[in-house]
Formats: structure tokens, sequence, C-alpha cells
């Protein structure tokens, strides 16, 4: 088994509720606080609620990516604008210690360790965690919150 972190992002619908249903369908056995968050990339569209969920899975990285690109399909989400508005966002945010790089998967997520909104929720569920090639969630974090 390896543990796995996902992000969730929302923001057209009912939101919380998208994340939570989203958050069963996976087998999520932690989810962070819900939090209401800035848009980022498109600042005009509406506020994002945000979360990050804990699994252990013994799907490899690259199915587990296709199960969360069709619960957002389920979801009602469609891709028109790159960080446009969406009913449901899930990131492939970590696999275990993985590194990984290929068409259309990156682990870590490329721009974890950019994104409060992402590491605030995962520092709640994991501050000591190692990002593989960035160093531990709450020092990513301290040096976002210190710019």
């Amino acid at each position: 088994m390896t543990v796995a972190y996902v992000g969730f992002g929302s923001n057209l619908g009912d939101r919380e509720g998208a994340i939570r249903a989203a958050a069963a369908e996976l087998g999520i056995r932690r989810l962070s606080t819900l939090r209401e968050t800035e848009p980022w990339g498109v600042a005009d569209q509406p506020m994002y609620v945000n979360a990050v969920g804990e699994l252990e899975t013994e799907e490899p990285p690259r199915d587990l990516l296709e199960r969360l690109l069709a619960v957002e399909r389920e979801h009602g989400r469609v891709r028109r604008e790159r960080w446009g508005p969406r009913t449901l966002d899930l990131d492939l945010l970590l696999y275990g210690d993985l590194e990984l790089e290929e068409p259309g998967l990156a682990v870590p997520h490329p721009r974890l360790h950019e994104r409060p909104f992402v590491l605030e929720p995962l520092a709640e569920l994991a501050p000591g965690l190692n990002v593989p090639g960035k160093g531990r969630v709450r020092d990513l974090l301290a040096k976002l919150q210190s710019r």
C-alpha cells in the first residue's frame, strides 16, 4: 500500500458537497479542513473551497490519476480554460516518495510548493512529510509565508 495525497478544489455549484462526495468516492481516509481561498491564475471567478485528502492505494500512479479524472467528469467538470472555474478539481499531489515525470503525469505535483491553498491543508494532515526534491511540508509552507 502506498499513501497518496490528493488536492481538492471547487468554485462552482455546491463546492463543499462536491469535495465531500468526491472524498467519499475515492476512499479518502483523512480530509483536511475545507478552506475558502482566492482564485489562482484567473482572478475573475468565484472563490474556491480547497482541501487535501490522504488515501492508501495499491493502484499505480497513472491508474489513480485516471480515477481522479473520472470522478471530476462525474461531478460535471468540463475543461475549457486553464485555471478557470470548475465544479471539481482533483490533483495527485504526492504518491509515497515517488518522483515521476511522464506525459500528463508529474509526481510530486510540479507547483505544490508554490501554492498555499495546497500546502496549508497538507500541513494540517502531515506537517513533517517530505516532498521529494523539495523538503518538508512545514518548511515549504514557512518559506512561502515569509515571502
